[in-house]
């Protein structure tokens, strides 16, 4: 058959003319697409521009996802306060899947509609599944919370999450990247709907969101993402080690494997979601912290902070000391992260994710960092009273030098070559007293 006298060809030219206007880059009205998410089922929807400044350090991502970006439409989808608080898992979790799931058939069916309109449209997924070739660095496509910003729904509490005006930070969210301009935008809201109660450092267990604002994220991570992420290559390692089912039975109790076996096939498996369980942030729920504090406390925080459980935390860590002196009840077990960076740069990035705060005090030192062979970087990191910062290149004068072939440093990094034998092979070299080194681990551990 000659292409031109194919059916679909004939058709397309003979309405081309049509088809090309209703192509036409029209933007598209504000109110109908709004009415258009809330009919689909979003709780609460904002629209923003891919250019508008407060999505500056997202737009690469977000175009390298969709080139054709233009607009994007946040959505919101309500979780059931009371499950969410459920000291039992299984209600919590599924709370939690049930939502994501709603937000990515809202989006599809905005998609699907839309597209009847010759508008075209990408929506990642409101969570899991994530781009895992990227761990440990950025494994989400876009960054629902930054979106979900600019777009007026809320702003980040000093629980990390965000917190909606009206449905505080019981929400999911979900984006929609659409390929035309809309009528108006949304802007941020003016101002944060975050109380700064605090109750979240109250019943964090393992003591990730302090009182001052920081927030240690490796130790989040290590016990909430147990069954998923690290925790799970962890696991791997262990079974690994294990020369026998006894000595498998020694590190991983029955329990724990059959929650791993859940998350593999059923969905996600949280630790903890304290930190959400207890805001009492937004309209929908300020009202019950309020009018009666004590009640509050008795019936949402302390049900929380009692509850039997295994806290995970990484050796000799903050967090590790944390669970010791506050939850003493709770039984503690020592795993891996499982985070094991794959570049110089990732280790560079890595370091504020898994900096232990409390393990730094009393050091004030700055480390000039100098990788070669496979990637040639220069970074510098200070550690001073109790605080991180991480710069490339090399700033200011050092307290201690480490000059190291990246090949053999990540190596050594993964626990698969012994430093001492770096040393003698000169393929790590270090310029300083050996104890800065040591201190420098300490408040890094993985």
């Amino acid at each position: 058959m000659v292409l031109k006298n194919h059916p679909d060809i004939s058709w397309f030219n003979e309405h081309s003319e049509n088809i090309q206007e209703s192509l036409a880059n029209k933007k598209i009205e504000y109110s109908y697409l709004k009415e258009l998410a809330t009919e689909a089922g979003a709780d609460d929807c904002g629209i923003v521009d891919i250019n508008c400044p407060e999505l500056v350090d997202e737009k690469q991502d977000i175009l390298s996802l969709y080139p054709e970006t233009k607009s994007l439409l946040s959505v919101v989808i309500t979780l059931n306060r009371e499950n969410v608080r459920c000291v039992s898992k299984t209600v919590s979790d599924l709370e939690f899947m049930t939502g994501m799931e709603k937000s990515n058939k809202v989006l599809k069916l905005l998609a699907r509609v839309l597209k009847q309109k010759n508008i075209n449209s990408l929506h990642p997924a409101a969570g899991f599944p994530m781009d895992m070739s990227k761990w440990p660095g950025k494994m989400w496509p876009v960054s629902h919370k930054s979106i979900a910003m600019a777009a007026g729904l809320g702003h980040l509490g000093h629980n990390r999450l965000l917190i909606h005006p009206v449905f505080g930070n019981f929400i999911v969210l979900g984006a929609l990247l659409i390929d035309r301009q809309v009528s108006q935008y949304d802007k941020p809201l003016d101002y944060n709907p975050c109380i700064k109660c605090k109750l979240c450092t109250a019943v964090c267990p393992t003591g990730a969101i302090s009182s001052d604002g920081n927030f240690a994220f490796v130790n989040c991570m290590t016990h909430n993402y147990r069954d998923r992420l690290g925790g799970f290559s962890d696991w791997i390692e262990n079974v690994i080690k294990s020369k026998n089912v006894k000595q498998y039975r020694q590190k991983v109790s029955d329990s724990e494997t059959a929650s791993m076996y859940q998350s593999l096939s059923y969905g996600i498996c949280n630790k903890s979601s304290y930190c959400m369980a207890v805001c009492p942030a937004g309209k929908d729920n300020i009202g019950q912290f309020l009018s009666d504090k004590k009640t509050y406390i008795k019936n949402v925080v302390k049900p929380l902070q009692e509850n039997n459980e295994t806290i995970y935390v990484i050796p000799e860590s903050d967090a590790q000391i944390y669970v010791e002196k506050k939850y003493p009840h709770k039984k503690l077990k020592i795993v891996g992260s499982g985070i094991r960076p794959a570049t110089a740069v990732g280790f560079i990035d890595s370091l504020e994710l898994s900096f232990q705060k409390g393990r730094s005090k009393g050091l004030n030192a700055t480390y000039h960092f100098t990788f070669t062979g496979d990637e040639q970087i220069k970074a510098s990191v200070g550690i001073k009273n109790m605080n991180l910062s991480v710069e490339y290149g090399h700033i200011g004068k050092p307290d201690i030098s480490i000059i190291a072939d990246t090949a053999t440093w990540l190596s050594f990094l993964a626990k698969e070559k012994n430093l001492l034998l770096a040393l003698i092979q000169r393929r790590i070299k270090i310029k300083g007293s050996p104890l800065l080194m040591q201190r420098f681990a300490k408040c890094f551990p993985l």
